[in-house]
């Protein structure tokens, strides 16, 4: 499974969609997920609080990885990887497992700070969400230490969403064969 981990707005969905598209995969987005079983994510968590919100946001990925979503893009929800240890009894090895995996990538507009930042907020005000541009703000400073230490690829998003997906389907290429173009067979060893 190819898995997206990011921010909010670092483009996770837009480009999941497209490398599924380019690789004849299926494309999840477990935002859509969670909202599919709880409904809206913002209306769950003013009704039921944060820690409740991630311990389903665990469930919901832990029924994705059944084994026909193996080969499959998965665009993770913006604060996945930055959950506590002790919200699920199993997310400290999901997490383990979505970090030391060769096919997750990091999507960040810029790995510079501020220019991360900046571009986060900008991207975010333009999409109905409950944060305030100065929470959203506080948000992805909290978030970013978290984000660039990750063990996996980054990819920065502030280009052609053509450009991201070249670079993600060029990454997985390397992994898998080096000599071949991307397949689906090749992919299908994520």
């Amino acid at each position: 499974m190819l898995r997206l981990v990011g921010p909010g707005a670092a483009g996770k969905s837009t480009a999941g969609a497209l490398v599924a598209t380019r690789l004849n995969l299926p494309f999840i987005d477990l935002d859509g997920g969670f909202s599919k079983q709880h409904g809206d994510i913002g209306e769950f968590i003013r009704r039921n609080g944060y820690g409740e919100y991630a311990r389903q946001n665990v469930e919901t990925y832990r029924s994705m990885l059944r084994p026909d979503a193996n080969s499959a893009v998965l665009a993770l929800s913006s604060g996945f990887m930055t959950y506590a240890d002790d919200i699920h009894p199993d997310y400290p090895g999901l997490r383990q497992e979505i970090i030391c995996s060769p096919t997750t990538f990091v999507l960040l507009p810029s790995l510079a700070l501020e220019v991360c930042v900046s571009e986060t907020v900008r991207r975010q005000s333009g999409r109905p969400f409950t944060r305030s541009l100065a929470r959203e703000e506080a948000v992805i400073r909290e978030r970013f230490p978290i984000y660039v230490g990750l063990a996996a690829r980054k990819i920065e998003t502030m280009r052609s969403p053509d450009a991201v997906v070249d670079e993600i389907v060029m990454a997985l290429q390397q992994q898998t064969n080096p000599q071949a173009s991307p397949s689906r067979s090749a992919i299908e060893r994520l």
